[in-house]
């Protein structure tokens, strides 16, 4: 995805409304009055799951999937639809979305994409490093080693790399450094050569919510305690029931280890509140940064809470 990609650029192809925000940014809401519009046009809208904790069964409450009651009558697709006992892939979920997107168009649908998971957008639209599957010994050798040391060989096999990721970044560097060793070929490389990005085969009218960050934080705060009060110790009694491997994304997800540490007697209520606020802040502060550089400048930012669906889809209502 050129960072000068104009979304308006693939004219007279079928359309695709992209929302894309943090956390708590109103994400939802946007899309679901997206929606209505649509209807009230004599349209139909269909809501496609963009985020990587919504996408799992067992997160329903601390995912913030929405509730068919806030649905209004709206069809979603690709929310629950993993169980968390397997993990969902961006490569997973982009070949469900690009399948939802499909039908939608074959329906004489409009489909609605929200969700804040960038690295999902971005394999949807750009494609896929055909990468082949890594050796499992090579695997293994590399994931036994430390990060330092890990990093230090990326810096020897593949310094381009390297230099782009911090010397603690346990996870891409293990990464890159298994690719290289295993296939041979650096990441870049790879990267070079995606293929399935369905940026140049739909019309794409995005745009980003980027509320102002005191905002965003407190509906953060909001949020978390109303998880709380809503069954969400329920939810991960339910999960941690499950002893299901603790690198699964699910049990990774935000929400699940401050609350896992409550029903342990780890700390109180309080203190659960207190580190899953602070945790979803994080999160939200992450996305919040991903999202604002990562995509083409071209793309609208919304930097407050007006979002106008009528000036901000102008296009998409009238055509």
């Amino acid at each position: 995805m050129s960072k000068g990609t104009s979304p308006n650029s693939t004219a007279g192809l079928p359309p695709l409304a992209l929302i894309a925000g943090p956390t708590a940014s109103g994400k939802s809401d946007l899309a679901i009055g997206l929606a209505l519009a649509l209807e009230r046009e004599g349209r139909r809208g269909v809501i496609i799951n963009a985020d990587s904790a919504q996408v799992y069964a067992d997160l329903r409450i601390l995912s913030a999937r929405p509730a068919v009651g806030e649905m209004q009558g709206i069809e979603h697709r690709l929310f629950g639809n993993w169980d968390g006992g397997r993990a969902c892939s961006a490569a997973d979920w982009a070949q469900a979305a690009t399948r939802e997107i499909a039908s939608c168009h074959d329906e004489g649908a409009v489909p609605i994409l929200v969700g804040g998971t960038g690295l999902y957008i971005r394999t949807l639209l750009e494609g896929i490093a055909p990468i082949p599957p890594i050796d499992e010994a090579v695997r293994a050798e590399v994931r036994s080693l430390a990060v330092g040391d890990a990093y230090a060989a990326l810096q020897q096999e593949d310094p381009a790399r390297a230099s782009l990721l911090k010397p603690q970044d346990a996870t891409r560097i293990a990464r890159a450094l298994e690719v290289v060793r295993s296939t041979g070929l650096p990441l870049a490389e790879w990267q070079l050569r995606r293929e399935g990005g369905i940026e140049n085969e739909v019309s794409l009218q995005p745009v980003i919510l980027l509320p102002p960050r005191e905002t965003l934080y407190r509906r953060c705060d909001e949020r978390f305690g109303l998880m709380l009060d809503s069954g969400a110790v329920d939810e991960v009694e339910a999960l941690l029931a499950r002893r299901l491997d603790p690198d699964l994304p699910v049990m990774r997800a935000i929400g699940v280890r401050e609350i896992a540490g409550l029903i342990r007697g780890e700390w109180d209520c309080e203190e659960a509140l207190m580190r899953g606020a602070q945790a979803t802040r994080n999160y939200a502060k992450r996305q919040y940064t991903w999202l604002r550089h990562q995509f083409p400048p071209s793309w609208p930012r919304l930097e407050s809470c007006d979002y106008a669906i009528s000036r901000n889809f102008e296009t998409l209502l009238h055509n």
